[in-house]
């Protein structure tokens, strides 16, 4: 989240959970509001005197909005019972939804690495995945599908409605104004979501973990925006981490990473077959990357927010180069709208 430098007036709705959670008007030395990514939620740092500064969290309007603040309060208090560093809560309005949380900066893991020395580099990744791994096995014991505001699991069904129909409809049709997508890309897409979702779904998935869900806070990894988390597969989130367009991590270091992440789950799920995990990583990641082609499509285009549209040529050569791989030979017409995609893309958004 990047400061905006005007002060604001907080809503008064936020001055009534501060009270709540014992912090006066008086207190409040001024506010400011953050821009979140993709989010519709509203965002206020409150300086606060002889106290950090926390964060304020206004949901979208509507059900939907309170539904989402209430998973993140219910999943936030969870995974901070589980040990994962994810921000301190100071207070929720069961009312208004509105989170009070630790304030953690402005510094997120995307640009944090892109200014690091290798050394460095590698040494903020190796703590991600462990705290990842950490994070999915701890995070699955006791975890309340209850809690979550949009699905309880990551299946078949969200991976053909959410990510290969959020690419073909987002992107192919609404991006790219294509009319007339084969039935053999639906019947592969139908398969790919059949493969993917033969992974154990028993762990916990944040979804969305990549670089810009990642604050550095005095060196330290911690994790936000899990508001969206429910019972999944655990390759998926290492995908996120890997084939994160913002940070365009080189394949070598991928691996690396990968390595530590699985000597990191082998102590959580001793006997870990890495083979058998690595295959199924093939598949969703696939999946993952057509979510954020559909995504990045969508907020770019109909949210209009242009930051996302610098991704969206990355992450389409991302899903050109996996199914250029052998597994990406049982998925032909997809590999086929993917070279057309690219060919329109360049046509149409020439760099």
């Amino acid at each position: 989240m990047k400061t905006s430098p005007e002060q604001t007036h907080l809503p008064e709705s936020v001055e009534s959970c501060l009270a709540t959670a014992g912090i006066s008007t008086c207190d409040i030395l001024g506010s400011e509001p953050l821009a979140g990514d993709g989010s519709d939620r509203l965002f206020h740092r409150i300086a606060i005197d002889r106290r950090e500064s926390i964060i304020a969290v206004i949901p979208a309007r509507g059900e939907k909005g309170q539904s989402e603040a209430r998973a993140a309060f219910h999943i936030g208090s969870h995974l901070l019972g589980c040990d994962v560093p994810v921000p301190r809560i100071h207070g929720f309005d069961q009312t208004s939804g509105i989170l009070l949380c630790e304030d953690l900066g402005d510094n997120r893991l995307h640009e944090v690495q892109a200014a690091a020395a290798p050394e460095e580099r590698i040494t903020l990744y190796h703590r991600a995945v462990e705290i990842l791994a950490h994070m999915q096995c701890a995070g699955g014991h006791g975890f309340d599908s209850d809690w979550c505001w949009d699905t309880p699991r990551y299946d078949r069904d969200l991976m053909i409605e959410r990510e290969s129909g959020y690419f073909l409809n987002a992107f192919c049709r609404d991006l790219l104004e294509i009319d007339s997508i084969a039935n053999g890309v639906y019947e592969e897409c139908t398969a790919l979501a059949d493969r993917a979702a033969m992974e154990g779904t028993d762990f916990f998935l944040h979804r969305d973990f990549q670089s810009r869900n990642l604050m550095v806070k005095n060196g330290e990894i911690r994790v936000i925006d899990f508001q969206g988390g429910r019972r999944g597969p655990l390759a998926y989130d290492l995908a996120s981490l890997l084939i994160d367009p913002y940070a365009a991590l080189a394949e070598d270091l991928q691996e690396d990473i990968t390595i530590r992440y699985l000597d990191c789950l082998e102590k959580y799920l001793p006997g870990l077959d890495r083979k058998a995990f690595l295959a199924g990583y093939y598949y969703l990641a696939l999946q993952r990357t057509l979510q954020i082609i559909g995504a990045f499509a969508f907020l770019s285009r109909t949210k209009n927010k242009p930051f996302f549209k610098a991704y969206i040529r990355p992450a389409l050569l991302q899903l050109h180069e996996q199914l250029a791989m052998e597994r990406g030979d049982d998925y032909p017409c997809l590999k086929g709208i993917t070279a057309r995609c690219l060919h329109l893309y360049d046509n149409r958004f020439p760099r």
